[in-house]
């Protein structure tokens, strides 16, 4: 089995889709692995690391592809790039499927098995490889370190024969796994932190990292987890309850960070023109969800802008801005991926289309868009119509 690691072609995308640990194991699996030359360079990973863990370093990403079985990725190609791929090479990356229906219909058209590792279901035997879980860790890490650079003054309470510092106040709205991270850090960091989610499990979560959890009904939020872990659109009126709730909260706020996402849908909108602007001078919010259309009304994609002396930080690909510990932990959860699909005998990529994982990862197969959210609806029985 030949495993190919390609140089991300998407601007501002720093990660890398394997390290020399993961190329290191993977020749421990029977594989050979061609890595595209540069590939590493933005997560401090140089050709020459690669060769010493024994991959071979390719002048080119077609040179990689060259009799390549699996193809890593962490961002998917675009749809125009699958024409250099041949029928039956498998990818595995970062797909962002909902937003990205031409990119499937190409890799169907081109015969190439695609495979969506922020798909993973999140089930006990999958959590090593869960992508979403590792790099939205390290998102709510670097949010506080990106607000505590942008607020200018302490962030712990500080006494001084001056005077006594004030401890800064940290709302962390969304308590999944970046909303999570976030508050440890901001607690790591001395701040006095408060956090609310629409999950009613999150309270416990939340609590126990030492931080206050909030919200304005909690028997509204019983029933607002899914079966797969991800928080439930909650109704209109409990929306309109908990946004005058949070409205008020805010404003005694220093720093908000912002972590809401539902899939497959634009980000909820949190934060509102008029609760950015009842935030004190100095103070500063970070939009997580900047690039799925923003929790808050004036965010920028890409931008950090100030509205009335509130900094609005909108920065794009957050893990990236810690590329060495992304592509890491990325790396690994490929790894681990790929190693539960090797055939031990033909050391072969082989996956088992019935598994859990495989149907929860896999787009495309046999020149089809295979997976139920995303395939077409089959055509109507024409005569069945007629009849009608």
């Amino acid at each position: 089995m030949k495993i190919a690691v390609l140089r991300e072609t998407r601007a501002g995308e720093s990660r890398v889709a394997a390290s020399p640990e993961t190329v290191k194991k993977f020749a421990a699996l029977g594989a050979s692995v061609a890595v595209e030359r540069g590939a590493g360079e933005g997560g401090n990973f140089p050709d020459h690391l690669f060769q010493e863990a024994g991959a071979a370093i390719a002048a080119t990403a077609a040179e990689a592809l060259n009799g390549a079985d699996l193809v890593l990725k962490v961002r998917a190609p675009e749809a125009g790039e699958f024409s250099a791929y041949r029928a039956g090479q498998r990818v595995a990356a970062i797909v962002a499927p909902h937003g990205n229906k031409d990119v499937l219909e190409a890799a169907a058209r081109a015969g190439v098995e695609l495979f969506a590792m922020d798909l993973m279901p999140r089930i006990t035997r999958a959590q090593s490889m869960d992508v979403l879980s590792s790099q939205s860790n390290l998102a709510g890490y670097k949010a506080v370190i990106d607000a505590a650079a942008y607020y200018g003054r302490a962030m712990p309470m500080m006494m001084t024969a001056a005077g006594t510092i004030a401890p800064a106040k940290v709302f962390i709205m969304g308590a999944g796994v970046a909303g999570l991270q976030a508050i440890a850090t901001a607690r790591r960091m001395g701040a006095v932190v408060s956090a609310t989610d629409v999950r009613l499990a999150a309270k416990e979560q939340v609590e126990s990292l030492g931080a206050t959890f909030v919200t304005v009904d909690e028997a509204a939020m019983k029933d607002a987890e899914t079966a797969g872990g991800y928080a439930r659109e909650m109704s209109d009126d409990f929306k309109r309850r908990q946004a005058e709730f949070v409205g008020k909260h805010i404003a005694k706020q220093n720093i908000v960070v912002t972590t809401a996402l539902i899939p497959g849908r634009p980000a909820p909108q949190l934060v509102s023109e008029d609760m950015v602007r009842a935030m004190a001078p100095g103070s500063v919010i970070v939009d997580l969800a900047v690039e799925q259309g923003g929790n808050v009304a004036l965010s920028r994609r890409g931008e950090v802008i100030d509205v009335g002396g509130v900094i609005i930080i909108g920065f794009e690909n957050v893990p990236g801005r810690l590329a060495q510990d992304a592509s890491n932990l990325y790396a690994r959860n490929l790894l681990n991926f790929i190693s539960a699909f090797v055939n031990k005998e033909t050391k072969a990529f082989e996956p088992d289309w019935n598994d859990d994982i495989i149907k929860g990862v896999a787009l495309t197969q046999g020149g089809k868009i295979v997976h139920p959210q995303f395939a077409p609806a089959p055509p109507a029985d024409a005569g069945q119509t007629a009849a009608e």
